[in-house]
Parts: structure tokens; C-alpha cells; sequence
């Protein structure tokens, strides 16, 4: 085993919620990712959907006691000193699979090794585990330092914003897009004045919605209550009423990592082809909605494969994005939004 050490950290992440095309719902999840190198560990992993133990939405006993387990200070939830690394977005059934490891003390140090894909308390390394990963040696302080930390504040102030203010005219696309929303796992709360909600009201909320009747000047004074109440918001002018592409574009919004830690950077659509850059190797969708002369709403997807780390060129139906249209492009942690220019 190599001596070299390697840098632990944790770094805010999540995954994508959304309405797919075909009607399917993805739950939304914050969590904390680890961070080694410098570099999200989960990147590491090709095209992994997947969640660490330490989610927002997990209550603080259990979120506590994870934490104690990735210290050392508990017994391994797994035999032979196995850790869940990374699991199920969905639930919490081992038998949907996850990335677990050995976590051991070397004097001061935590080591990191053995890292397989297991579906039953056994596993088998030599047919399911991730030979290239691994293993790293963390400096202890370091590491005790960082999962520290989460022991003295176990309540996770991003997390707890994980709610959307939606303003605009249509009260049925309002209503539909809140209940989307809440489907996924993000809170919706409808208004249409907040110059007299309490300073503490605003502060629960991550992003604010506007739809595409509501005026600029609508759009400043609402501006301006959240700035009094000292609250940094997301904002988001909604391109279409059309639920899932307004979903997409919300949880672009309530994404505030710093784009080095996100696998989907980029995201330019025009002229009938989509520009896609992610920073490691990983599924991308990209699904196109349209608006025809009659308002009505269609939704097509138009590409799903795995994609190498770069900048990629996909040619689009053009009968998917003609007239009034726009792309989004998902991987399991990251959506972009745009309009297709022509």
C-alpha cells in the first residue's frame, strides 16, 4: 500500500429531481459529497447515480450516527468493516446496490480501500470491485477535522432552503408546476405580492420563479424585498409553461457548486444541434420541448448515451426542435436549460 497520502473533503452536491419525458419522477437529493484530491469522488465512478450517507433530508439521529461510523467511533454497518460510500437516491435497500469500502486506522491515519459494487452483505472483490479506486490514506486530523465539523452542526443550512417561491399569472401552470415540485421532493409556495411576508418567511426559500407574464417591475420589487430581508435568492424567468422544463430550470437555480464540481458544465442549442461539455465520463439526456401554434406542449427525447469527459457536437430530430423550443440536458447531478436559437 502506497504511503502517499491523499486530501479529504466534503463539498455540497445533490441529485437532479425532474419530470422525465416519458412521465417518470426523479426524487430531488442533497447531500455531501467526498471530496479526495480535490476532485468529487462520485466522478470517479462512470455514470453512478447514487447518494452518499450523509443526505440533508436524513434525520440528525441518523445523519449523526453516519457520521460516527465514517470516524470510527461505531462499528462498521457492514460485515468485514464494509461502509456505505455511496447508495440508492431512491431508498435505502442495499439490494439496489451501492459503492461500499473498508474504513480502518493506521495510526493516526484512515485508510480508504477495497472498494467494491455490493448488493448482499457479501461481497465479492475479485468479480465486483473497482479496481482502479483506491486505496487513499487520509492524514487523520484532516479527515476528523472535516467530518467533524458536520457533529457540531448537524443541520444543514443549504439543505434547509430547499424550497422555491412561484410567481406569475397562470394559477393552473402554478398550480401543477407546485405539485411537481413537491413530487420530487422540493417545497412550492405560490404568491403573487411579498413585500409584506416577514424577513424570517423569506429566508426559507433557495430560488424564486417568475413566469413570463410577470412585468419587470413586478420582477424589482420582489428583487427588493428578499435584498432587505438579506436573503441571497436564485431567480429564475421561466422560458415556457411547461412543468417539466420549468422543474429543469428550477433545479439548475438551486445548484450553487462551484462548476469545477459538477459533471455537466455546458449546454449551447442551435440550429437543430446541441453543445454538451461534461468533465468526466457519464450518461447525458437531452430531452427537447416545444410549444406549437396552439400552445400545446411536446416532448421528445433525443439523445441518452454515455459521453467521454470534453466538449461534445449532437445533431437534433429537427421536428423536435422547430419553432419555439428548448433542450435540457440531464446527468444524474446536474441539468441545464436552454432555448434553441435558430
Amino acid at each position: 500500500m502506497s504511503a502517499a497520502y491523499a486530501t479529504f473533503g466534503l463539498a455540497p452536491a445533490m441529485r437532479a429531481g425532474g419530470v422525465l419525458a416519458n412521465g417518470d419522477v426523479q426524487v430531488h437529493r442533497d447531500f455531501l459529497d467526498f471530496i479526495v484530491d480535490g476532485r468529487p469522488l462520485l466522478f470517479q465512478l462512470s455514470d453512478l447515480d447514487a447518494v452518499s450517507p450523509l443526505a440533508s433530508d436524513v434525520p440528525p439521529a441518523i445523519f449523526t450516527a453516519q457520521v460516527r461510523s465514517l470516524l470510527g467511533e461505531t462499528d462498521a454497518p457492514l460485515p468485514n468493516g464494509r461502509h456505505v460510500i455511496y447508495g440508492c437516491p431512491e431508498c435505502e435497500d442495499l439490494g439496489c446496490g451501492a459503492v461500499t469500502a473498508v474504513i480502518e486506522r493506521d495510526g493516526d491515519d484512515f485508510i480508504w480501500r477495497d472498494f467494491a459494487w455490493q448488493t448482499a452483505e457479501a461481497v465479492d472483490l475479485q468479480l465486483n470491485g473497482y479496481h482502479g479506486i483506491g486505496p487513499f490514506r487520509f492524514q487523520g486530523a484532516q479527515y476528523r477535522t472535516a467530518l467533524g465539523s458536520l457533529l457540531r452542526d448537524a443541520d444543514d443550512s443549504e439543505g434547509s432552503r430547499r424550497r422555491v417561491l412561484l410567481i406569475g399569472a397562470r394559477v393552473a401552470v402554478l398550480a401543477k408546476l407546485a405539485a411537481a415540485l413537491r413530487t420530487i421532493g422540493i417545497g412550492a409556495d405560490i404568491t403573487h405580492e411579498v413585500g409584506e411576508v416577514h424577513a424570517d418567511e423569506l429566508r426559507g426559500y433557495g430560488a424564486v420563479a417568475f413566469g413570463r407574464a410577470v412585468t419587470e417591475e413586478e420582477r424589482a420589487a420582489v428583487r427588493r424585498s428578499f435584498v432587505r430581508a438579506g436573503v441571497d435568492v436564485a431567480y429564475v424567468d421561466g422560458l415556457a409553461p411547461i412543468v417539466p422544463l420549468l422543474v429543469a430550470q428550477i433545479e439548475h437555480a438551486l445548484d450553487r457548486r462551484p462548476v469545477e464540481q459538477r459533471r455537466l458544465t455546458r449546454l449551447v442549442a442551435a440550429d437543430g444541434e446541441a453543445g454538451v461539455e461534461v468533465t468526466s465520463p457519464c450518461r447525458v439526456r437531452l430531452t427537447a420541448y416545444r410549444l406549437d401554434r396552439l400552445y400545446r406542449t411536446h416532448a421528445q427525447e433525443v439523445f441518452d448515451g454515455v459521453l467521454e469527459a470534453g466538449r461534445h457536437r449532437i445533431a437534433l430530430d429537427a421536428k423536435a426542435v422547430r419553432g419555439e423550443s428548448f433542450v435540457v440536458a440531464r446527468t444524474s447531478g446536474s441539468v441545464l436549460v436552454e432555448a434553441m436559437a435558430h
